[in-house]
């Protein structure tokens, strides 16, 4: 049983999230449900008793739901769990696919044969599972025809067969941008 009050850090969407657990002594409820290391209850007891049986068993108490009538702690070793707390995350990862973003860049004036070869490469990025950003860059007097332009995406989001339309075709600056992602 050492001194395990060190923060524990956790991979959060905007950076290091803090994760605390507290343990042994820092337990201040007067009465705990105690379920042991597999996860059996051992039963509801007096903070002095699971204490006292820490120490017997020379394991930690883990303060697992603080908010429960009584609050749950854990009699295991702290590291592993830890461990085991890591090794759920890591699952839990791993069944969430993230959606890709793949570009396709138009032109203006594109060949027939360039466009159908573009809706293809769509399609096949599409049935991946991935959207698709479609891009067409205006150059120089091109900033003219936007409306051009814009019926030119509308065209190739209509040939992409059934999809969704995540953003529409629109001109940022100097670029007409649209997201389409697969219908589900």
């Amino acid at each position: 049983m050492g001194n395990f009050n060190k923060p524990r850090f956790r991979r959060g969407k905007g950076g290091f999230q803090r994760k605390f657990y507290t343990i042994n002594y820092k337990i201040t409820a007067p009465q705990l449900r105690v379920v042991d290391a597999e996860g059996k209850q051992i039963g509801v007891m007096t903070r002095e008793e699971a204490l006292q049986k820490t120490e017997d068993e020379a394991q930690d108490l883990i303060l697992i739901a603080p908010r429960a009538t009584p609050p749950v702690a854990k009699l295991i070793d702290f590291k592993k769990f830890l461990y085991q707390e890591q090794k759920k995350e890591k699952e839990a990862r791993k069944g969430i696919k993230k959606s890709i973003v793949k570009d396709i860049k138009l032109s203006l004036f594109i060949a027939p044969a360039d466009f159908d070869r573009l809706i293809e490469k769509g399609k096949e990025f599409l049935h991946d599972g991935n959207q698709v950003r479609v891009n067409l860059a205006l150059k120089g007097r091109e900033m003219v025809k936007r409306d051009m332009g814009i019926r030119l995406v509308w065209k190739f989001i209509q040939n992409m067969g059934e999809v969704n339309v995540s953003k529409e075709p629109r001109l940022e600056g100097r670029v007409i941008r649209a997201v389409i992602a697969r219908k589900k």
